[in-house]
């Protein structure tokens, strides 16, 4: 994106504030309001800390902009929120926003006016970025939703909820809605949101219900009305899906392959369609260890059709057929909110006499309309080493390997009144050795789909031509490294142990960043 464009973003979003800046009178009186503090040397963070115990509201603030880690003189007595607040930014171009019990602090800057851009030029992004945290914790929120509300468009946050969004200038007067599992969604318009490295925090969302109403529920009734609630619930018409693909293979929590790419994903009907979803592949790369040319070549097996088979209202999954309920256990064991909707938590594992791996876990369904929401679940680890090499390829004859953990997580998201894929993970950990060597390595697999766009109009299929291989180990086909592979295209947020694997092999973080 070039100066121009940026700049023009940020002058929308500045007009924006600027309209945001006349608070109502509730809001006023928060800042207004007056607090009894001691006159002493105190952090920015603490001082923010203090606030929130006194008042139980929260902030959200580019940490470009406030320094928490700032020490200043509070003078002491009573004083407005305002007051101290300035204090606490030493700066006082700060500006305050109130967003239920939630104060975004941000800055306005004057910007020339920029000419429009030709009307044939290509859309301006804004990137906007963070982390989630839990409000009372500070410990960071991984797997939650980000997304422009009613849009289709979106992200999650990584292992250290961390997460990279780009607004389009359609957008700068949607809202964008942070969601995760038994929290309260937050909802930020997008024009007031504070810069590219703010911290949003999340309010636990305790629901008091009493024990007798969960005892009351019968779970296998739930799971039915789940499985012949398909129709009414999830896409009655084909979508096309832009995502973002990851996968890897770490030995030693160092990387060996990583791979990446941005897809298109032809969703058919998940009702009474004989039609098979399709991948096709726009960009990709790779970035491959010398030393794993070296040592055990280890391949994700058919990781792009893994994440398809994990849509599990459109290949069900076997914990959720009727035809297998007499090998599980199933029990609710609690009732939660997600996306702002309330949600049975169904926990299921395989009986007693059953021996063979069957999955254990937890299924998150909608109250209401009884729509499956969320999948957590995993190979029962007393039975996942009878798994062997069914997740392996390109395992050399002379290695045997003892799979660890299998776990996968399958998430929806509602969209136009139906609910779609949103999110898939998959990780396996294993253990391999040579038939010759004494010691053992153990290696770590995982791939992940992030849904990041969705569209239901000119929606047709792929040319075959198009079509990425259905079963091939997908770092092997991938060729080249094409340097603007990010320039329109959302992506996920790098973990930081990922960020340090790839400057030990001395990869440019530019060129993995962009």
């Amino acid at each position: 994106m070039g100066p121009d464009g940026s700049k023009k973003i940020q002058a929308a979003l500045i007009a924006g504030l600027l309209a945001l800046s006349l608070h109502s009178f509730s809001q006023e009186s928060i800042l207004d309001r007056t607090y009894r503090l001691p006159g002493n040397s105190i952090r920015a963070s603490r001082a923010l800390g203090e606030i929130s115990r006194l008042t139980g509201y929260l902030f959200t603030y580019d940490t470009q902009i406030i320094n928490a880690n700032r020490t200043f003189t509070l003078t002491g007595g009573e004083m407005p929120v305002r007051v101290i607040l300035d204090s606490v930014a030493g700066d006082t171009t700060i500006h305050y926003l109130i967003q239920g019990r939630h104060i975004i602090l941000y800055r306005e800057t004057a910007l020339p006016p920029r000419p429009d851009p030709p009307a044939d030029s290509l859309p301006v992004f804004l990137a906007i970025g963070g982390k989630i945290i839990d409000a009372e914790t500070s410990e960071p929120l991984p797997f939650a939703t980000i997304g422009i509300s009613h849009r289709g468009k979106g992200t999650v946050t990584n292992f250290n909820g961390d997460f990279v969004l780009r607004i389009s200038e359609e957008n700068l007067y949607d809202t964008l809605t942070v969601s995760y599992v038994g929290y309260v969604n937050r909802l930020l318009p997008v024009r007031s949101l504070p810069g590219n490295v703010m911290t949003i925090t999340m309010d636990r969302d305790y629901i008091p219900i009493p024990e007798i109403i969960i005892r009351a529920q019968d779970p296998l009734v739930i799971m039915r009305k789940t499985v012949s609630s398909v129709a009414s619930n999830y896409g009655t018409t084909p979508a096309i899906l832009t995502g973002f693909y990851r996968e890897g293979v770490y030995r030693k929590k160092e990387p060996q392959v990583y791979s990446e790419a941005v897809l298109k994903i032809y969703k058919s009907p998940y009702a009474r369609s004989l039609q098979n979803d399709q991948i096709k592949v726009i960009r990709s790369r790779k970035i491959e260890s010398l030393e794993a040319k070296d040592t055990l070549a280890v391949r994700l097996k058919a990781g792009l059709s893994a994440t398809l088979s994990l849509d599990g209202m459109r290949h069900l999954f076997d914990f959720l057929d009727p035809q297998s309920f007499n090998s599980y256990e199933y029990h609710l064991t609690d009732i939660v909110t997600i996306d702002g909707q309330t949600a049975f938590v169904i926990s299921f594992k395989q009986r007693e006499w059953v021996t063979d791996p069957l999955m254990q876990g937890d299924v998150y369904i909608n109250v209401d309309d009884y729509s499956l929401m969320l999948a957590e679940f995993e190979v029962n680890p007393r039975y996942v080493d009878q798994t062997g090499e069914s997740f392996i390829s390109r395992l050399p004859r002379d290695y045997s390997m003892k799979p660890e953990y299998v776990r996968y997580r399958t998430r929806y998201r509602y969209v136009d009144g139906r609910y779609y894929l949103s999110h898939v993970r998959g990780d396996l950990g294993f253990t391999a050795r040579g038939n010759k060597k004494m010691f053992s390595s153990r290696f770590n697999v995982f791939f992940e789909l992030a849904i990041t766009e969705h569209y239901t109009e000119n929606v047709a299929r792929f040319d075959h031509e198009e079509l990425a291989p259905a079963y091939s180990v997908f770092s092997l086909t991938i060729d080249g490294y094409d340097p603007g592979f990010w320039k329109d295209f959302d992506f996920l947020k790098p973990e930081d142990d990922l960020v340090a694997a790839l400057e030990k092999l001395k990869v440019r973080l530019g060129e993995f960043n962009e």
